[in-house]
C-alpha cells in the first residue's frame, strides 16, 4: 500500500521508532539482507546531537512484565562524525531516511537542522523534544509555548518535512501539538516512552545508572492509544502513532484512531524482523475488510 506522507513516498505505513533499529549494527550481525530486505518503509535514525555523547552510565536496561525500561541517554558520535561516517551508509538504504535530532538549546537545534538540510538523501527531519532521559528535552516537549518557539526557530532553515516527536509526560499532551502545528510542524509523532523508576530487588536502590528511565513496550499501549486519539482530534497534520506496537492488530488499532503511520520500537529488540512481520499482518487485516 503506497502512502504519501508529507510528500515522502512510502511503500507502507510501518516505520521504526527512533533509536530502536540500527541498520548498520544489524548489517554487521545479519549481513547485507538487512539492506536488501529492509523491514520498514522508512528509516528513522537514532537521535543525533551536536557534540558526541557517551550516554548514561550502566546499567541502562531493565526488563519488566511486557515492557522494557531504558536509560540509554542518547549516545552518539556527534553531528560531524555521524555525517562523515554513518550518513553515507544510511542513504544507501532502499527506503526514505528521516533524521532525528536533538539540541540542548535552540541554537544547537538550529545548527543540527541546517546541517542535516544540506545533506543529500535525507527525506525528513524529526525533532526530539520528548526524551525522558535528558532534562531539556522533557521541558521543551512538555510546554506548548516552548515547543512552539522551538519549531518556529528551525522552520525557516529547511524545506524538508519537519516532524515533532511528542512526550507523553506532559500535563495535557494534546495541548502541545496544536502550537507546534501553528509554528510550522508538518507532522507529529507520539508517544515517546513514559518515565519509570525500577529498583534493585535487594538494595531497593535505583537500578538504572541514570536513575529513572523510559518505559516502552505493550504495557504502555493503552496510554499511547488514549493520547493518540486526543492528538489526532486536535491537529490537522499527520500523526505517527507508536507505543507498544507488537503486531498487525496493534498497528491497525492505531491507524483506526487516525494515525497516518505507525512506528515499531521495543518489539524490534525481540525480533529484528518485526517490522516486516507486522506489515504483513496489517496487510492481511486490511484485505479482510
Amino acid at each position: 500500500m503506497s502512502i504519501n506522507f508529507c510528500g515522502i513516498e512510502l511503500s507502507g505505513p510501518v516505520i521504526n521508532a527512533s533509536g530502536t533499529f540500527d541498520p548498520l549494527a544489524a548489517r554487521r550481525a545479519f549481513g547485507e539482507t538487512v539492506f536488501t530486505e529492509f523491514p520498514f518503509s522508512a528509516h528513522v535514525t537514532k537521535t543525533i546531537t551536536v557534540d558526541p555523547r557517551e550516554g548514561n552510565r550502566p546499567p541502562r536496561l531493565w526488563e519488566a512484565p511486557v515492557s522494557l525500561i531504558n536509560s540509554i541517554g542518547l549516545p552518539n558520535k556527534g553531528l560531524k562524525r555521524w555525517t562523515e561516517e554513518d550518513l553515507p551508509q544510511l542513504v544507501a538504504l532502499p527506503v526514505p531516511l528521516i533524521v532525528n535530532v536533538m539540541g540542548f538549546n535552540r541554537e544547537e537545534l538550529k545548527t543540527l537542522v541546517e546541517a542535516v538540510n544540506e545533506q543529500e538523501g535525507v527525506s525528513g527531519i524529526e525533532l526530539n523534544v520528548s526524551c525522558p532521559n535528558v532534562e531539556t528535552g522533557t521541558i521543551v516537549g512538555s510546554d506548548p509555548r516552548e515547543c512552539s518557539g522551538t519549531v518556529a526557530a528551525v522552520r525557516p532553515l529547511t524545506k524538508l518535512p519537519l516532524i515533532v516527536k511528542l512526550t507523553p509526560n506532559a500535563t495535557d499532551p494534546a495541548e502541545v501539538p496544536k502550537p507546534a502545528e501553528a509554528a510550522g510542524a508538518d507532522a507529529v509523532s507520539m508517544i515517546n516512552t513514559l518515565r519509570g523508576l525500577p529498583l534493585h530487588p535487594i538494595t531497593r536502590e535505583p537500578w538504572l545508572g541514570g536513575g529513572t528511565g523510559g518505559v516502552s513496550g505493550p504495557a504502555i499501549r493503552a496510554v499511547a492509544m488514549s493520547q493518540l486519539a486526543s492528538v489526532c482530534d486536535s491537529v490537522s497534520v499527520p500523526v505517527i502513532g507508536m507505543g507498544g506496537v507488537d503486531s498487525g492488530s496493534a498497528a491497525a488499532q492505531m491507524l483506526s484512531l487516525g494515525a497516518a503511520l505507525v512506528a515499531v520500537g521495543t518489539e524490534s529488540f525481540r525480533d529484528p524482523r518485526a517490522g516486516a512481520r507486522i506489515s504483513a499482518e496489517l496487510a492481511a487485516i486490511q484485505t479482510s475488510f
